[in-house]
């Protein structure tokens, strides 16, 4: 629809990100705000909502987005560090934009399928995903990878970074589509790395995003080499720049806590990989909660996870692994788990109602929310700066099957010689 135009939902529900509920004729407007409609106004389409439930949509703040080429039980049973380096890192030598672009466009797919219209994304190529997913309709903050072993995009630490600094100049807060410095963790690259990369994103006014205490073995090997902890580390080299992206933060102390608050960073909850890979921890919740830490959730990568990108499965994993880890049923309940699901979202979606997944609806029908969550819907329609990314269950921006085709087809040449694949 045109940049001024609304488009009207009829007798529908609408629950925005702080909880607020409205009942019957809503307006969603191109800027992303929502008003009650009088039923007169001048609008691009006019939709019957009374089988849909309208909600921000989800935010995915921890992805490798085209590791969709590497996932669905891709290594499946191997623990993280042999995970890394026996299977991940051997087969991404052979990645190239061509299957990035691949595997980013059907990560893009699955996204727009389960709700999702953004992702904080880490992984090679980073302006290849970044045109898949402008293309699409989506947002991003793309995350261009920086370590000291050699990666298949670059031969060192120092030409990814001169790539991403010019990814970086393009920065504009009116795109949809931003770039990032991921820097992988304090066990890939060393005190130069990460502080060539903070220089870079001062210099920039950009964000990092790293991988951050997210195993026993990380935090020890680091307290080995530098007699601290990997955030006691980071913040004693000066690394940390404001919206730092922290993944996983696991395996942390309270005064970790604390400094990862006074630098203003982003903590991303990702259980269903902590759990997959049996770190044996996840992130505490309350604790961050208490300090003021800004939480996120994030799905990571299709190898790691729960094999895809569903943010609405995460959110409930997130809930209930807080709540058995702490011994509390009160932790974040439907209402609160969502809240952190969606903010900073900017955009809708509207959820199928008319599934036996989302009954009973409750005599005030007051039972979407919580169905939502724990149960799941079909993303029925998605809605980004007014252009519909998906409508009555079939996505617009993308050719879902032609993907499917295309990553199929990939992955039969991408491991062609490759045991077990």
């Amino acid at each position: 629809m045109s940049e001024d135009a609304s488009v009207r939902y009829t007798n529908t529900i609408l629950i925005d990100h702080n909880g607020v509920r409205q009942e019957g004729d809503v307006l969603l407007h191109a800027d992303g705000s929502w008003s009650v409609s009088n039923g007169d106004e001048d609008v691009q389409e006019v939709i019957d909502g009374s089988k849909k439930l309208i909600t921000r949509s989800l935010q995915n703040w921890h992805t490798h987005l085209a590791m969709q080429l590497n996932g669905r039980d891709f290594s499946d049973g191997f623990p993280l560090h042999r995970w890394l380096n026996e299977a991940i890192f051997p087969t991404e030598s052979r990645i190239s934009p061509k299957y990035v672009r691949v595997g980013s466009s059907s990560a893009a797919a699955e996204m727009i399928k389960t709700g999702s219209t953004f992702a904080a994304d880490m992984y090679f190529f980073p302006s290849t995903t970044g045109e898949v997913l402008e293309q699409a309709g989506l947002r991003g903050l793309i995350g261009g990878p920086v370590s000291d072993i050699a990666l298949p995009s670059h031969p060192d630490a120092k030409s990814a970074l001169d790539e991403l600094d010019g990814l970086l100049a393009t920065n504009d807060k009116t795109r949809r589509i931003q770039y990032a410095i991921a820097t992988h963790s304090v066990y890939l690259c060393s005190e130069e790395t990460l502080l060539q990369a903070s220089e870079l994103a001062e210099k920039r006014k950009a964000r990092l995003h790293i991988h951050v205490s997210e195993t026993r073995k990380e935090i020890s090997d680091c307290f080995s080499a530098h007699k601290k902890y990997p955030v006691e580390y980071l913040d004693s080299i000066d690394f940390f720049k404001p919206g730092t992206i922290c993944a996983h933060a696991s395996w942390v102390k309270k005064n970790e806590i604390q400094l990862l608050k006074n630098h203003e960073a982003t903590v991303v909850h990702c259980p269903s990989s902590n759990m997959k890979l049996a770190c044996g921890g996840t992130l505490s919740y309350p604790a961050y909660a208490q300090a003021g830490v800004d939480v996120r959730l994030g799905t990571d990568g299709a190898a790691s996870s729960g094999n895809g990108l569903n943010l609405l499965a995460e959110a409930k994993t997130a809930s209930l692994v807080q709540r058995h880890d702490h011994w509390d049923a009160t932790l974040l309940p439907a209402s609160e788990i969502f809240q952190i699901a969606t903010k900073g979202s900017q955009d809708w979606v509207a959820w199928g109602t008319d599934d036996i997944r989302m009954s009973p609806h409750g005599r005030g029908r007051n039972r979407y929310l919580s169905h939502l969550v724990y149960n799941g819907a079909e993303c029925l329609d998605m809605w980004v700066e007014g252009r519909q990314l998906r409508k009555d269950g079939v996505t617009l921006s993308l050719d879902e099957q032609s993907i499917r085709q295309d990553i199929d087809l990939a992955v039969e040449h991408y491991y062609e010689g490759v045991e077990g694949n």
